[in-house]
């Protein structure tokens, strides 16, 4: 019978199927979209407002303008102050106004309208009576025509205030929009009310279609203005936000790695456990029976009996030094002599040296102690030497160099004229359970690099595929009392 999948139901394998959530693509696309559109309306509605109140602005001064005219034409004529500009611009109402003499009245109106028609930009000028007739015009087409259904002037007659409006196009469904000229880019609409004298009635009304070109030049500074600081704004918030996420995703990518390493090493442990747990009993037998035998066998079997009971405690040694190597770091740091514990590796290995006809070269002169624990700084130099011996199984060189980089900090490499790694594999070399090795576990520079770490220390290493790899590991020296008393290698 077949066994069931498992990996269908594991929710762990179910994760790892789904796509990884990216938080840096996710953050630029939407916060880059958000911004855009807060930007985007923040500089449409502040154009709107800029346009708006600089026409509003515009009308009030054009309007305030016009009935200065037509205020100081009255005085000038020596009109009576019962009288306004207003009640003079119709000429049907002439004889209206028995007061003020035909001759006084029309010198009057034509002085006003001569000043309407030579106002700055103006496109068009019309005089509207209260019932809607043109009286007068900049445009002779229009005089005797009557304005009917426009909003506009309606709204500001009855309302007696100015009221203005901006175009961009001429709108042909308006017969009063006959301007003289066309318009380059907006012009606007003035309806400015004539009252009469206690401001009471509007008796006629003034309209002006003016193209402000100092107005629409300051509009489209003001334009670019907005939109540039606008545009600069938006991208500020958005690299600084950008720079936030970044940091913070790299922080949550290292601490994930970091959570997948402890997860690692705790099953690492829980199986290291178990293979010593199993490998104990076998191995105190083995020694047992070869004690034994020790004492019965000849003379020459007594040296191969001898190098089995070496191996089997080396054996036992290493496990012993693995379990202690994967327990949590809950042990103090202490000043290890790292010139003795490679002395005291390089004589463990000198049988596997030898035999596998590898010349080593190494001065050992007098360093500082660094900062490590001697258990572990074996278990990290066994590991490289095993590497190095065992890429190198039909001889070579191994060299070790120690010096001192910078103050502060002990530098040890290690180099083999090995058959090396390509640059794939030394990208993936520092990740558990990655191997080159048939066979192998693939946990021994992985522990090299976190005991390392651990110890404020790193771990670099460079390869050439038949050339060799070179393998640098810079300690922290310890300086002082700090680290307690300085722990020297055992030999054995």
């Amino acid at each position: 019978m077949p066994l069931p999948d498992k990996t269908e139901d594991d929710p762990h394998a179910q994760l790892l199927k789904r796509r990884q959530f990216n938080l840096l693509r996710w953050f630029s696309l939407g916060s880059f979209l958000i911004i855009a559109a807060v930007a985007l309306g923040l500089g449409y509605i502040s154009t709107r407002f800029l346009v708006e109140e600089s026409i509003e602005r515009d009308s009030i001064l054009t309007a305030q303008f016009i009935q200065a005219i037509g205020a100081a034409e009255i005085r000038h004529a020596a009109i009576t102050p019962d009288r306004t500009m207003g009640e003079m611009l119709d000429p049907r109402q002439d004889k209206a106004y028995p007061d003020v003499a035909p001759e006084t009245r029309t010198t009057a109106r034509i002085e006003f309208l001569d000043h309407v028609e030579h106002l700055p930009d103006l496109l068009l000028a019309t005089v509207y009576a209260l019932d809607r007739t043109v009286v007068w015009s900049t445009n002779p087409e229009l005089i005797g025509v009557r304005i009917e259904n426009d909003d506009e002037l309606d709204q500001s007659f009855e309302m007696k205030e100015a009221v203005s409006t901006s175009y961009h196009e001429i709108n042909d469904e308006r017969p009063e929009q006959r301007l003289l000229r066309e318009p380059d880019y907006l012009f606007v609409e003035n309806y400015i009310p004539m009252f009469n004298a206690d401001k009471s009635h509007v008796i006629a009304m003034v309209e002006i279609y003016k193209e402000p070109a100092d107005l629409v030049a300051r509009i489209q500074r003001g334009f670019k203005s907005i939109w540039l600081a606008t545009i600069l704004g938006g991208l500020v918030i958005y690299l600084a936000l950008f720079w936030i996420v970044r940091r913070a995703a790299r922080l949550l990518e290292s601490q994930q790695k970091q959570l997948i390493a402890n997860e690692t090493f705790v099953a690492l442990g829980a199986m290291s456990s178990a293979v010593a747990h199993s490998l104990r009993n076998p191995l105190a037998n083995i020694r047992s029976s070869a004690e034994l035998s020790q004492g019965l066998a000849s003379l020459g079997a007594q040296k191969n009996i001898g190098d089995i009971i070496n191996q089997v405690d080396r054996m036992s040694r290493w496990v012993r030094e693995l379990l202690v190597s994967l327990r949590p770091a809950t042990e103090e740091s202490e000043a290890v002599d790292l010139v003795l514990a490679l002395e005291d590796t390089l004589s463990a290995f000198e049988p596997l040296i030898r035999s596998s006809n590898v010349e080593v070269r190494f001065n050992s002169p007098a360093f500082e102690p660094v900062v490590s624990q001697q258990v572990l700084l074996t278990q990290i130099l066994n590991s490289l030497f095993a590497n190095a011996l065992e890429a190198m199984p039909k001889g070579g060189v191994l060299m070790i160099d120690i010096e001192s980089s910078q103050p502060g900090q002990l530098s040890m490499t290690l180099s083999d004229t090995g058959k090396g790694m390509s640059p794939q594999q030394q990208q993936m070399v520092f990740k558990p359970f990655f191997t080159t090795k048939q066979g192998g576990l693939g946990v021994g520079l992985a522990l090299v690099k976190r005991i390392m770490e651990r110890f404020e220390g790193s771990v670099e290493l460079t390869s050439r595929e038949q050339e060799g790899t070179r393998v640098r590991l810079n300690f922290k020296v310890a300086t002082g009392e700090e680290y307690g008393t300085q722990h020297s290698a055992g030999r054995g």
